[in-house]
């Protein structure tokens, strides 16, 4: 087996007493296939927590095609690992008294009598080939197995491989007898801890929201692919979507975030994947890494637009708006959930303007829609931890410790606000009158737009391009050009230098902190911007380079930047939101 490097074989056993501090009672092993099974056991790993009597091992089968990732992800988790013909050697000794695997496939049947299966996913709903089937499994896959819920999955010589099937519901059961009744008796009903740690973050939703960038009412979009030819990310209407949704969304006013599954990122590598979706991460697209944040990004999410996977059916069962891009039916169990939401959710029209559509199914979105989607995912909402726990600890044959049982809190992520917009941003502009108020600039920002983008009100428009652009031939017809801005290298020098790069450029913005940039025109005025607290007392997320491009709009339109100066506050308004900016002389 090769996963990246050899595992050495590590002292543990009957034989390996002499080296431990303590020696445990028990030993759990966790068989590990690839990143996607191996987050969902790092899910149940903390049940084992504070038990001083066990001890936790991990193990990869090596029978998977998508091995990457796993030494890293076992690594950061902190489990000892030991390679697999020495797993099958401790379990052969009788070293292993538990064995939890959350996939098929490999010789699980060395633990046949120890093991313990978990679902990687909402349930059992795809077919997947077996290697005696013949099918391809990156597609066709119509007349294979429904993975987990077939003999060639679940047996090994006419006996149960598990000693415990673990179902999150009971129409789990009712498909399993059916399909095979020989591993019925094994079937234990102990919930999703996967659906339960997102049910945890509804009430976290609007922290959520703001570390997205979205808690000044812009909408989150979550595109989401599972893998395979079938998927979204593998249709042939993927490159044309992912163009449709950053030159389109204007955005201020929505906020992109791609979740895909580990089996894209670990099967073509994340490098790959990273340079396949260049270009949308630079216009503004947040790439959630899968061993991140992905439950938090699709919690905190106005809409999903997904395929058959189960993150697309566990944004419906959260009670979000789904729009399906792809949707392979004949590649499900028809009797599945998952195939159900398929039946019943919006799919994507193509030929018509995607924002008309994501508007539509967010705004036409009736609260409970979707709640038979919850109810078919667990029938014990939030109850996993205690139910596996006790599970657990029957199989170990120890008593389960008086605390109760309890899933880690998924954390708010940091640094996911505002993305760099590295590609040329066309701005539609419209100066509004504001009798007895503040000047007023709308300001509508599109992400490198093949066409003009249509903005009927709009008065003027103009070009900003990052001095980081991959685009050098644009920054010589940029109106605004933008920095980032660096620690410790003063924003107004910068300022002067960058107009002095672009002779045709009339003004320049170096951002000096979160919600504030400095700009400078050629006739040498300097202000700064500094966005003040919204209404609500939170900080206000717009990026500082729309405020940028409204000074521009104000100084084209024929006005003085000391009106602003003088005004002290200037509202820019992206869609319906109104942003408050403080305006004073640079020093």
């Amino acid at each position: 087996m090769s996963v990246g490097r050899e595992w050495l074989r590590v002292p543990v056993g009957r034989d390996a007493a002499r080296w431990r501090t303590r020696e445990p009672a028990r030993t759990v092993l966790f068989v590990v296939h690839n990143v996607t099974s191996a987050t969902r056991l790092l899910d149940v790993l903390p049940l084992f927590d504070d038990a001083l009597d066990l001890q936790t091992l991990a193990t990869c089968t090596g029978s998977s095609p998508f091995l990457a990732g796993v030494p890293e992800l076992l690594d950061r988790a902190g489990l000892p690992v030991v390679p697999w013909e020495q797993a099958k050697e401790l379990a052969a000794s009788g070293a292993v008294d538990l064995a939890v695997s959350a996939s098929y496939g490999g010789e699980l049947q060395a633990f046949q009598g120890k093991l313990t299966i978990l679902s990687h996913g909402a349930g059992y709903n795809k077919r997947l080939a077996t290697p005696d089937t013949g099918l391809g499994a990156w597609g066709g896959n119509g007349g294979a197995p429904v993975f987990g819920m077939d003999p060639q999955w679940l047996l090994h010589e006419g006996k149960p491989l598990a000693a415990a099937t673990v179902l999150s519901h009971p129409e789990q059961l009712d498909r399993l007898r059916r399909a095979c009744p020989e591993a019925a008796a094994t079937a234990v009903l102990a919930g999703d801890p996967c659906f339960d740690r997102m049910l945890a973050l509804r009430r976290r939703r609007p922290a959520l929201r703001r570390a997205f960038g979205a808690g000044d009412g812009r909408r989150l979009v979550v595109l989401n692919s599972t893998w395979g030819r079938a998927s979204l990310a593998g249709s042939d209407a993927f490159p044309a979507l992912l163009r449709e949704l950053t030159e389109t969304l204007p955005v201020d006013e929505y906020r992109l975030c791609a979740v895909l599954h580990p089996n894209i990122w670990y099967g073509h590598g994340p490098g790959r994947v990273r340079a396949w979706l260049r270009r949308a991460a630079d216009s503004g697209v947040l790439l959630v890494d899968p061993l991140d944040h992905w439950r938090q990004a699709v919690a905190a999410a106005d809409c999903v637009i997904g395929d058959h996977g189960s993150v697309t059916y566990y944004a419906a069962a959260l009670g979000l708006p789904v729009l399906l891009g792809a949707f392979p039916q004949d590649e499900l169990d028809p009797a599945s959930p998952v195939a159900a939401l398929g039946r019943a959710a919006p799919a994507l029209r193509p030929g018509t303007p995607l924002r008309a559509q994501l508007d539509a199914v967010i705004d036409g979105h009736v609260p409970g829609r979707h709640d038979g989607f919850a109810a078919a995912v667990t029938s014990d909402p939030g109850a996993s931890a205690e139910l596996l726990r006790t599970l657990f600890h029957r199989l170990l044959a120890l008593p389960e410790p008086a605390r109760p049982a309890r899933l880690p809190s998924l954390p708010v992520p940091e640094g996911t606000e505002n993305p760099r917009l590295t590609v040329p941003v066309r701005v539609l502009t419209t100066v509004r009158d504001a009798p007895g108020g503040p000047p007023e600039v709308a300001v509508t920002r599109y992400a490198d737009p093949v066409a003009e983008p249509e903005v009927p009100v709009a008065e003027d428009a103009h070009t900003v391009v990052d001095d980081g652009t991959a685009d050098e031939g644009r920054l010589a017809l940029a109106d605004v050009v933008t920095d980032p801005g660096r620690a410790g290298e003063p924003p107004g020098p910068r300022a002067a230098e960058l107009l002095a790069q672009r002779p045709y450029t009339a003004l320049a913005a170096v951002a000096t902190g979160p919600g504030r940039c400095l700009v400078r025109d050629r006739d040498g005025t300097v202000l700064e911007l500094t966005a003040l607290p919204r209404p609500d007392g939170f900080p206000d997320p717009c990026d500082p380079f729309a405020y940028a491009s409204a000074v521009h709009a104000w100084r084209a339109s024929g006005r003085p930047l000391s009106e602003l100066a003088a005004a002290g506050v200037l509202v820019v308004a992206t869609g319906a939101t109104r942003h408050r900016v403080a305006v004073r002389p640079a020093t």
